[in-house]
């Protein structure tokens, strides 16, 4: 069954709530973890979205988490696989009927990584883009309430334009430090 999904303003809670999942995930990875980055919306400050924390966990053998993705049930996750995106282990956390962690592991080195990372840091800097984005996201809500695939489809056009452009930029970016 598919959970359920609400739309929220932005939640000083959201980045504690990122904290805390982290931590249950360098607990259960240990030396396989690298890094574990906040993506999504709930990372943005001042981005109303899905309550939803997105972790993306960097490790190193994609691998040894496919392999460990019985215990990882054990610990109260949901298992999917790549779920259409080869090279990553998808895992969901839900509290009751609503989902309330979605978990993205890749390999060090996977292009993905950059592209979850890179446009969240693009909307976090800009406050235009930033602010188009949450427009679209309500609009995509308001259109489609109880259909989580309708919803993100209704983004997707917007999301496919502004990502090359967050990846150059966050290159660009990373570059000059």
């Amino acid at each position: 069954m598919a959970s359920r999904y609400l739309f929220a303003e932005y939640s000083s809670d959201w980045p504690r709530m990122f904290e805390e999942e982290a931590a249950r995930w360098r607990e259960m990875l240990g030396e396989l973890l690298v890094k574990v980055h906040h993506v999504g919306s709930t990372s943005v400050p001042g981005l109303s979205a899905k309550p939803v924390i997105d972790l993306l966990p960097e490790v190193r053998d994609i691998a040894e988490v496919e392999e460990r993705a019985g215990k990882i049930v054990e610990f109260g996750y949901r298992a999917w696989g790549e779920y259409g995106l080869p090279g990553r282990q998808f895992f969901t956390k839900d509290a009751g009927e609503f989902r309330s962690h979605n978990i993205h592991v890749y390999e060090t080195g996977n292009v993905e990584i950059v592209r979850h990372v890179a446009f969240c840091a693009y909307l976090r800097s800009h406050a235009d883009e930033l602010r188009d984005y949450e427009s679209l996201k309500r609009a995509a809500y308001a259109a489609h309430p109880a259909d989580i695939k309708g919803y993100c489809a209704f983004k997707d056009a917007w999301i496919k334009r502004v990502e090359p452009l967050a990846v150059a930029w966050y290159e660009r970016e990373s570059r000059a430090v």
